[in-house]
């Protein structure tokens, strides 16, 4: 009995001396694992146990999916990969045999049918109509497939709202989460596509947008994987966006299957995102945001987070839908928690990651000439108080304390700024130091010495 004692004293002294999880960290390790064994293959664990949560399996699957998401592939539950795992999203796997393009599954014939079975109660019938319509009319646009509506019997593609377990043995999750999946061309369920009606369907920007997913959920019923680009229609994650969905990526993809649209029919696709390593990268605007640095190019922007390793790219109209897709310029006044975002002759104001009422306002209203009919870059000099504004080969000084413009401008940014290009496509002041960037050359500029401090690659700005 003293021996069975001695060991039950070690055993106890032992379990008190590891490091117990907090409750955020036990949710945060359950939040994962089912994630990866919902999206990634994990089989079932240990229930987020520390002997699990450092298995070779578990890890391998972190970084496999952090590799899908292009984030830094670390094998550890960093932020940004939880960030990632609690974005809403499609219910199909990242990897899964049906959902591979080697396999080549598709409809074998090109005329093909559909039947929505029951309506979601927040549209009226017919913007549900013209949502599925439109969704199956982008496939159809570069595609040779046709789409034809059935009312009753079995179609291939059979369309249903439904919550929780609805009838497939794949359970939606409730608000958020999970928002929709589809079934990949086959007989009896291959094809069908089913929304969950927890969610909130709109038409527009508000909640989740029914034709933008619907698009995406027909492209697994047509036969497509999930993308690894996030400018992509088929890439997982739920953004919204507005004019034409399909980037590059999902035309290559879909067209692999069935081959192009017979009728030649042209289409401007969404560029693919931008690659934060092209060594001939070149920003379009650079800003501060309340402690972290904005990068706008193109349609996305990327988003660097001291606590962050590696920045996090958006698309634009993901976060500010009122936005353009394409910002010229931007700066940070943080004496009034204010971002301006310049785009063409407009501009736009926001309080953090909303709206400023009264927006957008015409950048002549600062007191530019009418002359000048877009701002290349913007910064603000804290120590100074004004701010610079670049247009070609000249800037203007605006002073935000009296908002006007200081006289004496327009001056040449090659006169003022020596060694610079004649040109500045985005700028960004932190820690005394400006930073100009033109084409794929950053330019790191001593504002009280007034020289170059040194010349790198623009990319470099996002750990390159």
């Amino acid at each position: 009995m003293e021996i069975i004692g001695l060991l039950l004293l070690v055993v106890v002294a032992q379990s008190f001396a590891m490091p117990l999880s907090s409750p955020e960290e036990t949710d945060n390790w359950l939040l994962a694992e089912k994630y990866l064994r919902r999206f990634y293959n994990l089989r079932a664990g240990l229930q987020g146990t520390k002997t699990h949560r450092s298995s070779d399996a578990m890890q391998a699957k972190i970084r496999e999916m952090q590799s899908f998401f292009n984030l830094q592939v670390t094998g550890s539950l960093d932020a940004n990969t939880l960030e990632l795992m609690s974005m809403a999203r499609c219910g199909v796997p990242d990897v899964g045999e049906y959902n591979h393009f080697p396999r080549h599954l598709k409809w074998q014939n090109t005329k093909l049918t559909f039947r929505i079975v029951n309506y979601t109660p927040d549209l009226n019938k017919a913007d549900v109509d013209r949502a599925i319509r439109n969704a199956f009319n982008i496939w159809a646009g570069v595609t040779p497939l046709t789409f034809k509506k059935l009312h009753e019997g079995k179609a291939d593609i059979m369309i249903a709202f439904g919550t929780k377990e609805h009838g497939d043995f794949n359970p939606f999750d409730g608000p958020d989460g999970l928002l929709a999946h589809a079934y990949p061309p086959g007989r009896d369920i291959g094809g069908d596509t089913h929304f969950d009606e927890d969610e909130h369907w709109s038409k527009d920007s508000e909640a989740y947008n029914l034709f933008l997913v619907a698009t995406h959920e027909f492209g697994h019923a047509l036969g497509l994987s999930h993308s690894t680009d996030p400018g992509a229609l088929m890439y997982p994650v739920y953004s919204y966006g507005q004019g034409y969905p399909l980037s590059e990526d999902d035309i290559a993809g879909i067209q692999a299957l069935y081959g192009p649209n017979p009728s030649h029919r042209k289409v401007k696709p969404k560029p693919d995102a931008p690659n934060k390593c092209d060594p001939m990268l070149s920003f379009d605007a650079v800003t501060e945001l309340r402690g972290e640095t904005i990068i706008f190019k193109d349609r996305f922007y990327w988003r660097l987070h001291p606590q962050f390793a590696e920045p996090e790219q958006t698309l634009i109209k993901s976060t500010w839908p009122s936005l353009p897709n394409k910002v010229d310029a931007a700066y940070e006044y943080p004496e009034k928690d204010m971002v301006f975002i310049f785009s063409g002759i407009r501009m736009w104001a926001l309080n953090g990651y909303n709206l400023v009422e009264g927006y957008p306002k015409y950048i002549h209203k600062l007191g530019l000439p009418k002359t000048v009919r877009t701002v290349d870059a913007a910064v603000y000099i804290p120590d100074t108080g004004k701010t610079l504004l670049f247009s070609e080969e000249h800037y203007w000084s605006y002073d935000e304390k009296t908002n006007t413009m200081d006289s004496g401008f327009p001056r040449s940014i090659e006169m003022d700024f020596p060694g610079m290009a004649e040109e500045v496509d985005a700028a960004v002041y932190q820690y005394g130091y400006l930073h100009f960037f033109h084409e794929h050359t950053q330019f790191e500029y001593s504002y009280s010495a007034r020289k170059v401090i040194q010349i790198v690659r623009t990319n470099s700005f996002l750990n390159c």
